[in-house]
């Protein structure tokens, strides 16, 4: 065999062992199943996330042959929500007073579909209620909103306001906002928008425990997942009806440690927000892996609120995968501090196949570990070194000795 021969054996032998290596460095594999094409999605079934790493970054899909191990490249897709908001020019025609409140009339420059405007004020606390009109000519009026209240409360206690008027698309020339206020607002500034918004798909996550729980002026609410997941939606079912606006704290389990006295639970902030009775209590999260949760609600000199259940919900993951060689695929995770993969097709535009179809899963299995020989030390027992010691010493003592006595 010629020597450049040689070194390209020697190369995919190396290359081999490097890709296999590689696969054996992570804890978990599940077999994929239905691979026709050269695209798929692979979506990621919840309980692969009780052995990923916090950022996701350790997820591989590695295709085995009986010579080689091969890596197919995939793009990391999350279902969030898709904005594409556009601010609407607008003039503003007058500003007049009557006995029910101030009004406020703009004209829309363009022909534009609007579903959002939103008030800034110079006022610091007020509890107002509005009326939203819409008309094409200024001589009939349609209502949009009736009564919708705004408000703003800023003590020692709370910082919370809500300004923004959210309504179905409408399409009118004029608008006239009504302020139902004995005093003359403060208002700063005026923006109107078309808010356009895909809605993000989720995962629904069982809680196998919720339990609501008072400390002193606080209530507490603990949550338990029957796994670790990523979490971007939490909401609460608050069953009183009277007004609220109470600070939540929603924090996540790190870690717990086993004391003398119990275990102690090291918790870590996620997300801080406001429980108010004019918006719908459900709030966006940071993608946070987590199991345990707690929410703790201020109530200040309050009386706790009545809660009957709780939500929680994350982004769907999915990988489009790109499939070259025939081989049996594995989705391969669980590899702590792993880095993200770096392939060509994340920055490169590609345009794919319509009607991508999913994969199939097989069980989740462990990925077998090689077993490490260790060689037994020579003398298991200490007792036989010791022995050895001592018996060097008596000797070394009698040469010493039988030395001395010649030189004498």
């Amino acid at each position: 065999m010629k020597p450049n021969n040689n070194l390209f054996l020697f190369f995919i032998i190396l290359t081999t062992s490097f890709c296999f290596g590689q696969m054996k460095s992570y804890s978990k594999k599940i077999e994929l199943k239905g691979i026709e094409n050269q695209w798929h999605t692979i979506q990621l079934p919840n309980e692969v996330f009780q052995n990923m790493n916090s950022n996701l970054t350790d997820i591989r899909v590695y295709g085995v042959t009986a010579t080689d191990t091969i890596e197919a490249p995939y793009i990391h897709n999350v279902s969030k929500a898709i904005d594409a908001n556009s601010s609407i020019a607008f003039n503003l025609l007058n500003t007049v007073k009557n006995a029910k409140g101030y009004f406020y009339t703009y004209e829309v420059q363009e022909n534009e579909t609007i579903n959002e405007i939103k008030l800034s004020f110079k006022d610091s606390n007020f509890n107002w209620l509005v009326t939203l009109q819409g008309s094409q000519n200024q001589q009939e009026w349609f209502t949009l909103l009736d009564n919708y209240r705004i408000l703003s409360i800023m003590n020692d206690q709370t910082d919370y306001s809500f300004t923004t008027l959210k309504f179905s698309d409408a399409n009118f020339k004029f608008y006239r906002l009504l302020i139902k206020s004995p005093e003359k607002p403060n208002l700063e500034s005026v923006k109107i928008l078309k808010k356009a918004k895909k809605a993000p798909q989720y995962h629904d996550y069982t809680v196998s425990s919720f339990h609501v729980s008072q400390e002193g002026k606080n209530t507490i609410v603990n949550v338990d997942l029957k796994s670790r997941t990523p979490l971007n939606l939490l909401e609460l079912s608050v069953d009183d009806k009277i007004d609220y606006y109470r600070p939540i704290t929603i924090q996540y389990l790190v870690d717990s440690v086993k004391t003398d006295k119990g275990y102690y639970y090291n918790y870590r902030t996620m997300a801080t927000r406001t429980l108010s009775s004019i918006e719908e209590n459900s709030f966006q999260l940071p993608g946070t892996m987590a199991q345990k949760l707690r929410v703790i609600v201020s109530n200040n000199d309050n009386q706790p609120l009545k809660f009957s259940n709780i939500i929680l919900k994350g982004y769907i993951h999915s990988l489009t995968t790109r499939f070259t060689e025939p081989a049996t695929y594995f989705l391969v995770y669980g590899k702590t501090n792993d880095k993200a993969p770096n392939y060509d097709i994340a920055k490169t535009t590609i345009s794919f196949p319509e009607n991508i179809s999913s994969l199939q899963f097989g069980d989740a299995t462990n990925i077998p570990k090689p077993i490490i020989e260790t060689t037994p030390p020579l003398f298991e027992n200490q007792w036989w070194l010791w022995c050895i010691l001592g018996v060097i010493i008596l000797l070394l003592g009698y040469f010493t000795i039988g030395m001395m006595k010649k030189e004498i």
